[in-house]
């Protein structure tokens, strides 16, 4: 039912677009259902001599003037038969466009909900599930839903109303033949939801395993160097080839299957209307029913047998609707980053204090323990530590990718638990620049702009400046204007650090936080970095996440981690003189660099 009320909900502002389809689908029914019994008529009271014995019918024979009038223009029946048509027609027409109009703005709705949602989720939602299954959910499961509501319901709604309405008249015409009809619909409709309720587990299984191929397929063009760098194209194409044979396969057994039930059905209609035909000829012979009736008859269920045929097949797509809407509305039902009602903003131009802070993700492994430690406004505040210590994690809870638990310590800037300050305003305030910064594919202008879309080429050339990608960038035939490409593919590894640099640096936060964001660029690009962030001294505190010693020695600062907890704290000159990690590391390095 939550589900439901979701569809509802996105429906608003056109229900009557539904409400539209139901009417003209259900005069539709009403008119195809008045065919028939015209052909009846014209076959038993004008071609024939049966009495009347409707007095609607006599009053509507008297007004087209009377039954021998008819007889002589029996061309009236036929366009009785064309005008019906013709109005079956428009109501069609008027049913299919309100419906695709409805489907089409509710799928809109729902798409535009999911990718609202889905930027609102906390990050750990993110970690923890696949980018080509998010993807796969908000394309092939939205189309699927898609497809059931612009044709499909309407479907359903017509063939209930064919079924329960071909039955009542049936059995107003002839009792016998009805019964035989009646023997036969519950045994097709019994055996097709039973049928389709066993195949909507594999329908389950073969929409997560297209999921995966998505992802597969995602993984490869993501990690395209990696896969060239490494000579892997052989062993993506073997893995992709893998999960294409799986995803194939599970859909040619559900071929196999369906094909089963396409043929028994086929036969169990077969014996529907030769049952019917066989009886309905020896009762039209004895005079039991008239001509007229039994074409009547046959016209019904002639049109009932489609309907119910096909109602396997909507209860199938049905169960395939219902698994895709389960998928989209786990995403919308999952709780968005949400920030308490008095959430603060106050100025972040302050100290930062760590204390007692203790973290773990959802394997319940503890990443940091009991770490307490101050970042003086407007120094510069270096971590170091081994992989795993707990460095990034640190940096994750400093913007509140991750938030602590009640009782694990607490992190504050100005004595303001971070926790009371307004999410976007604290990320908006702390610049980070990852080990891999992820760039659009945009021009490298656009790219460095994000952070200020308002900034002119002079502040863009100021700050590629500062992080020393000016002549990298002046070096490609279009300057700023070079397409980066997907994932920023045209730039190596450190020119895309210093561009990531350059766009933090445009930002102007009162808190800038490099993790490793220097590992790609040489010794001297190092260097040259840092140089000129010493003159913005005056404006940031500064983080520095590194493994290399010459980066962090100058800072005011310096953090050692080893596995979640400290192991050491002091500056450059106060740490190579105790025997302990960070002097093991200065020495080593210190010794390769020589």
């Amino acid at each position: 039912m939550d589900n439901i009320k979701i569809l509802l909900l996105h429906m608003k502002g056109f229900k009557y677009l539904f409400l539209i389809s139901f009417i003209v689908t259900t005069l539709r029914v009403f008119i195809n259902f008045i065919t028939p019994q015209v052909i009846r008529f014209t076959v038993d009271s004008i071609i024939s001599e049966e009495i009347i014995k409707s007095s609607l019918v006599i009053n509507l024979t008297n007004y087209f003037g009377g039954r021998n009038y008819i007889r002589e223009n029996i061309w009236i029946c036929a366009l009785a038969i064309i005008i019906l048509a013709i109005i079956t027609c428009i109501c069609d027409y008027i049913g299919r466009t309100s419906n695709a109009k409805a489907s089409e703005k509710l799928m809109k709705s729902i798409r535009n909900s999911l990718y609202e949602h889905i930027q609102k989720l906390p990050y750990s939602w993110h970690i923890k599930n696949q980018t080509g299954d998010t993807i796969q959910r908000s394309t092939s499961d939205v189309e699927m839903v898609r497809n059931f509501m612009s044709s499909q319901l309407m479907e359903l709604f017509r063939t209930i109303m064919l079924i329960v309405i071909s039955l009542i008249l049936m059995f107003s015409m002839n009792y016998l033949l009805s019964l035989i009809v009646l023997i036969f619909v519950p045994i097709i409709i019994i055996y097709s939801s039973i049928f389709y309720g066993i195949l909507s587990k594999q329908f389950l299984v073969a929409d997560e395993a297209e999921g995966q191929l998505f992802n597969a397929a995602q993984e490869n063009l993501t990690g395209v160097r990696v896969v060239r760098a490494f000579g892997r194209e052989k062993y993506e194409i073997e893995k992709f080839n893998k999960r294409n044979k799986e995803f194939s396969d599970l859909w040619v057994k559900l071929g196999y299957k369906l094909g089963i039930y396409w043929g028994v059905g086929d036969l169990v209609t077969g014996l529907q209307i030769m049952a019917v035909i066989y009886v309905g000829v020896i009762q039209a012979s004895k005079g039991i029913i008239t001509l007229g009736e039994f074409l009547a008859f046959v016209s019904y269920n002639a049109m009932l047998t489609w309907p119910v045929r096909s109602f396997g097949r909507i209860l199938g797509e049905l169960s395939k609707t219902k698994v895709s809407l389960n998928r989209i509305c786990e995403i919308l039902k999952e709780p968005e980053e949400k920030d308490e009602i008095n959430n603060e903003t106050p100025d972040l131009s302050q100290d930062i204090e760590f204390k007692n802070v203790n973290f773990k993700y959802d394997n319940n492994t503890p990443i940091l323990k009991d770490i307490s430690f101050t970042i003086k406004y407007k120094t510069t505040f270096a971590i170091l530590g081994g992989t795993g210590s707990g460095k990034t994690t640190l940096m994750h809870l400093l913007n509140r990718l991750y938030d602590l638990s009640e009782g694990e310590g607490t992190i504050t800037i100005g004595n303001v638990n971070i926790k009371n300050i307004k999410r976007n305003y604290l990320r908006k305030n702390i610049g980070m620049v990852l080990q891999e910064p992820f760039l659009f594919s945009k021009t490298i202008k656009d790219n460095i702009k994000i952070a200020k879309p308002e900034a002119s080429i002079e502040e863009i050339r100021n700050v590629s400046d500062v992080a020393q990608v000016t002549k990298s960038i002046e070096n490609f035939e279009k300057g700023y204007d070079t397409i980066v490409g997907e994932r920023g593919v045209t730039l190596s590894g450190g020119q895309k650090q210093r561009v990531a640099i350059a766009r933090m640096i445009l930002q102007n936060t009162p808190i800038m936080v490099f993790d490793d964001s220097l590992s790609a660029v040489d010794s001297e690009t190092d260097a040259k970095i840092r140089n000129e962030l010493k003159k913005r001294k005056n404006k940031s505190t500064t983080i520095l996440i590194s493994h290399r010693i010459t980066t962090l020695m100058e800072s005011d600062m310096i953090l050692v981690l080893d596995k979640g907890e400290i192991a050491d704290i002091g500056t450059h000159e106060d740490l190579i003189k105790k025997d302990g990690i960070y002097k093991n590391i200065y020495d080593v390095q210190m010794n390769l660099s020589i």
